[in-house]
Formats: structure tokens, sequence, C-alpha cells
């Protein structure tokens, strides 16, 4: 069996690993420990900027990560495979492209903010 401490978003668990035979899966339990006295703090969602203009096709994220640049703008016309939106995931530029052509009706992300997978960052009509 081996010890490991892993923090999870601030939380810190104790892990047992059991080691089993060849192609068995392992075993492994947690148990969580007073978190840290300083644990950071999640941010506040950003609230959806100039929503009032939604499309109806959503320009999803498909990673986690940080907004790094906003390629179009509303009212821009994009064809199905543009960038809309750079997102920047484990040091790496990943464009989010438009789903299907259409004009850009809302971009509900800034410069900065972080999103989660499949979080709308915009949409088209």
């Amino acid at each position: 069996m081996k010890n490991y401490t892993i923090t999870v978003n601030g939380n810190v668990y104790d892990v047992t690993v059991e080691e089993g035979a060849a192609g068995a899966a392992p075993v492994a339990a947690a148990a969580p420990k007073a978190a840290p006295a300083a644990a950071p703090k999640a941010a506040p969602a950003a609230a959806p900027k100039a929503s009032a203009g939604a499309g109806s096709i959503k320009v999803e994220a498909g990673a986690a990560g940080k907004i790094f640049k906003i390629e179009a703008s509303v009212g821009q016309a994009v064809k199905k495979g543009d960038a809309v939106v750079i997102l920047e995931a484990m040091k790496m530029e990943i464009p989010v492209v438009a789903p299907s052509d259409g004009t850009v009706a809302s971009i509900d992300v800034s410069v900065g903010d972080a999103v989660e997978a499949g979080a709308c960052l915009a949409t088209l009509n």
C-alpha cells in the first residue's frame, strides 16, 4: 500500500492506494483532512454580457481554461470553423470555433475570465 496527500480545490485528502495483482484495478480510499488556513476562494462566475441579443446557437468551451483573446465581435458574420474565442488551457491556445455559419449575437465572456468545460462563451443567430 502507498499513502499520498492530495489537494483538490483547496481540500486536502490523505489517500491510500492498495496495489493489486497484475491487471487488477487498484483500490483507493480517501479521508479528508482539515483545509489549509489560506485555502484559495473560487472566483464568482461572471454574469453573461450582452445576453439580451443572445442567439439560438451556442459556442461552448471544449475545456476549462482562461479566455485569452476574443476573435469575433457582435454582429460579425462567421462561417462554420471560424475562431470566435481563443481559450488558454495548460499553456496552450485553443481556438473555440463556430459550430455553424451565422452571425455573432452575443459574446458572453471577457479576456481573462476563467471558464469551465461546456460553458457558453458566445451565441450565434
